[in-house]
């Protein structure tokens, strides 16, 4: 059997933004106040819920956006130490104690999905709200999606994808092609952010 290859399948034409998944995303991962690892972008502008078009002629469309978790990933590449690296089961996932806040996978990635704690993480309330097994971050280092490692590894859903009311999320082996994504992928009109750019996203949008 092939390796593991995860990834998501995100169906735009379901997603209503409602911005649940982001929520969820910050709770299941401890996200601290000012950070989202997951968020949802307003076709139409760089603004929340800005339509696009004119009217009366408008229309809404969302774009959750979080890290592609690409196969070619240039944040890889670009780490001096290690911390940014690809998983035996295809994720690009960062050692948290290895990395030292040089920020350059943050400069390396196209989709802007990575974000940094320039002071000692604020939650309110103030104590932690995550899942027992979120790995603890502290200030100086970039931290982003992990699409629920710490879920997934026992065999559950990333948050993200169990909480959307709409079910307009789905996660599952890329490389299995009996799953999910793939037959979503196979049957449906699937494109990836930036191909253009070669970094092999592992995360599809279907409208």
């Amino acid at each position: 059997m092939a390796q593991k290859k995860y990834g998501m399948v995100i169906d735009l034409k379901r997603c209503v933004g409602c911005h649940t998944c982001a929520v969820a995303c910050k709770l299941e991962n401890n996200v601290p106040l000012g950070m989202f690892w997951n968020r949802i972008e307003t076709m139409g502008g760089p603004h929340m819920d800005t339509p696009k078009g004119e009217y009366p002629y408008v229309e809404m469309t969302y774009l959750p956006l979080a890290c592609q978790h690409c196969e070619n990933a240039p944040c890889v590449k670009v780490c001096p130490v290690g911390a940014t690296y690809k998983a035996k089961d295809g994720r690009t996932l960062i050692d948290y104690d290895l990395c030292i806040g040089c920020r350059y996978c943050m400069s390396a990635c196209p989709y802007n999905v990575r974000v940094f704690n320039w002071q000692d993480p604020k939650r309110i309330p103030s104590f932690d709200v995550g899942s027992a097994d979120t790995p603890k971050r502290k200030r100086g280092i970039v931290e982003k999606c992990s699409m629920c490692e710490q879920r997934t590894n026992k065999g559950d859903l990333p948050f993200c994808v169990e909480a959307c009311p709409q079910r307009a999320r789905h996660f599952g082996d890329l490389n299995d092609p009996t799953s999910e994504v793939s037959r979503l992928i196979r049957e449906r009109k699937a494109e990836r952010l930036l191909e253009e750019k070669g970094t092999k996203p592992q995360v599809y949008y279907i409208r």
